[in-house]
């Protein structure tokens, strides 16, 4: 069986600090087919370079704004279900996008929910193996930069 390459998109994972929580917080919001946990990710969009379409896609998923990094984080690979059925393989670029600030009204406003969590919660709901991963990732990270 001849499997098609992976078809490419950008990811942003959403975290913010605060001074009332010394843990970092990451968003999760509810993809809109399924209800799972997922984070903000989007197709190419022409002449966007892929930290800027993970930045426009947290903006129109979850309504926050802020300060993307340029270099990925990471990748993950899942099954993406087409509207026509069709399962087609996806392997996302994940940028870091540091959250300040977050907007009432936003394009897929009523459609997700969203929930800030600590990455170890994020680990535990998002369903993709190497997503897991890179939260757990992202929290050693940033354990180091205290």
């Amino acid at each position: 069986m001849l499997r098609r390459p992976p078809r490419q998109q950008y990811a942003a994972l959403c975290y913010r600090l605060s001074k009332k929580h010394p843990e970092p917080e990451v968003l999760l919001l509810t993809s809109r087919d399924t209800g799972r946990w997922v984070i903000p990710k989007g197709w190419p969009m022409g002449g966007k370079k892929a930290h800027a379409v993970a930045e426009q896609e947290a903006y129109e998923e979850a309504g926050v704004k802020g300060t993307v990094e340029k270099a990925p984080f990471g990748f993950y690979e899942y099954e993406k279900k087409l509207n026509s059925g069709v399962n087609v393989p996806c392997r996302v670029q994940v940028h870091l996008l540091e959250v300040s600030e977050m907007q009432e009204s936003f394009p897929e406003r009523d459609s997700r929910k969203l929930e800030w969590v600590t990455p170890q919660e994020a680990n535990r709901r998002v369903n993709e193996p190497e997503l897991k991963a890179l939260m757990l990732a992202f929290d050693k990270r940033m354990a180091h930069s205290k």
